[in-house]
């Protein structure tokens, strides 16, 4: 089997890592949870980081084929589609961002236009399914808890690409106080994938690190096990959930969550414009 390879981005206003994973000698490449930047208090976005990996894909001469999100996310806006447009490739989610476009649908009022049934995505994914980049075989993984439709992406040879599971050890884990999350599901896929080897690699799709130390990309399942400060071995579940449950409500709401979510349930798309030609987000009022 042709050994991985990644290359990681990472944007400094999200705290978002993004990566191109590809096998050694081989053109096909995935792109894993891509940034489209956003200026809040403009309402323009903006492509800077996102070129990057256009830059960093066409240099290689590589071909995407996959353009994988590991969650609807609540601190960035997705640059999937704007990438598709320029790169061609399949964007994909797990099977449950049916339940969050549900979800969000009615809280933004935007049911007419969000049909729930997992479109514009081009592939929903299913628990434990198996799929390819290039000759690179990868296992799908169901791991709810910080939303319900949150995925990893297990790249044999390589590692798993966790989302927002979990963050560095010093960091700890994901939130689970946004509609559809679970403290308690997300411990128990921390720990499916904590009782994965030893030595494997994990990729973040964030870091928030402590003072004094620079943005980190990646750890192993024993550096997780040995030292995160919320779900280290000898955690229970009872113990996480009182302790996520508790943080969480000391937690203000993500600085672009009602923009990112009514991208990121879109597959990356915009809502369609209207009748001056002109496109929008809502905001609702007092409700989150």
């Amino acid at each position: 089997m042709p050994q991985a390879q990644v290359a990681h981005f990472f944007d400094p206003d999200t705290s978002t890592f993004s990566y191109v994973v590809h096998a050694d000698g081989q053109k096909e490449c995935a792109i894993i949870d891509s940034v489209l930047d956003y200026d809040a208090a403009a309402g323009r976005t903006r492509s800077d980081s996102a070129q990057e990996i256009v830059d960093f894909v066409r240099g290689r001469g590589l071909q995407v084929q996959w353009i994988l999100e590991t969650h609807a996310h609540a601190d960035h806006l997705s640059a999937a589609v704007w990438l598709q447009e320029r790169l061609g490739g399949k964007i994909a989610i797990g099977r449950h961002i049916r339940q969050v476009q549900a979800t969000f649908g009615r809280i933004f009022n935007i049911e007419a236009q969000i049909k729930a049934d997992g479109t514009p995505f081009d592939a929903l994914f299913e628990d434990q399914q198996h799929f390819h980049i290039g000759a690179l075989p990868v296992q799908a993984l169901h791991v709810p808890g910080h939303t319900p439709a949150d995925m990893a992406y297990h790249v044999q040879g390589l590692g798993v690409f966790v989302g927002d599971t979990l963050f560095q050890p010093d960091v700890g884990t994901a939130r689970c106080d946004f509609p559809g999350g679970s403290a308690v599901h997300l411990y128990r896929s921390i720990q499916r994938l904590l009782a994965l080897p030893a030595q494997t690699v994990l990729f973040m799709c964030h870091d928030y690190p402590p003072e004094g130390r620079e943005p980190r990309c990646s750890c192993t399942v024993a550096e997780q096990k040995a030292g995160n400060i919320h779900v280290r071995d000898g955690v229970t579940e009872d113990q996480f959930r009182e302790l996520r449950e508790a943080r969480d409500k000391t937690l203000a709401m993500p600085r672009l969550i009602l923009p990112s979510v009514q991208i990121n349930i879109r597959a990356g798309h915009f809502p369609e414009p209207e009748d001056n030609g002109q496109a929008y987000l809502k905001l609702p009022l007092n409700l989150l």
